[in-house]
């Protein structure tokens, strides 16, 4: 992250953190900019970097949540939609979490951190569920497989690559435009 950038942010939703005394003098004392070689962050600024970056860590959450849910359901007994369906709502609760706990350790509370993870990731992993199941949807065969078929897994792999490459201009246009991941990086110090 460039400091540049990260310095002119708006500091507001940072009250009654003590644990972050120091900070104000740690933006305070930038005196040499030229070897810092982050990512820009400012809107506009956006490298394709950062968003398979950002894209990525929703693609994780995602792929975890898919997994077991298919793994749950099938481990049930229970159909392709109510499967699919328990697949979908891991993936959401998996791609949050995993925001949720990279701003919780920067010290911001619950409520905000939910308020944020919700900002950022809510279009991103819903762009990527989209594709990841019309994929498998569409897909001849995928959704009958089984845990143990390899087509399972390759179809599963190449729907998750396909949600990576269309999700990550989604997120390269929101974190230009000051949101989705963007909303993250405020909160990591």
């Amino acid at each position: 992250m460039q400091h540049e950038a990260h310095a002119h942010h708006d500091h507001t939703g940072h009250e009654g953190h003590a644990a972050h005394e120091g900070h104000a003098g740690h933006h305070g004392s930038h005196a040499d900019h030229s070897t810092h070689t982050g990512h820009q962050h400012a809107p506009g600024t956006v490298s394709w970097s950062m968003a398979a970056k950002a894209t990525l860590h929703c693609l994780t959450g995602c792929a975890i949540g898919e997994i077991l849910g298919m793994i749950i359901g099938t481990a049930l007994g229970w159909g392709n939609m109510p499967t699919m369906i328990l697949a979908i709502v891991l993936a959401f609760f998996f791609g949050y979490a995993l925001t949720l706990r990279g701003i919780l350790s920067a010290g911001v509370d619950f409520r905000t951190a939910f308020k944020v993870a919700l900002a950022a990731d809510t279009l991103s992993i819903a762009v990527m569920e989209i594709i990841d199941n019309g994929v498998i949807a569409l897909w001849p065969g995928a959704m009958d497989a089984h845990l143990d078929e390899p087509l399972f897994w390759i179809v599963l792999a190449i729907a998750l690559a396909a949600a990576f490459v269309i999700t990550t201009p989604v997120n390269k246009w929101m974190i230009g435009r000051g949101k989705g991941h963007a909303v993250v990086h405020q909160y990591h110090h």
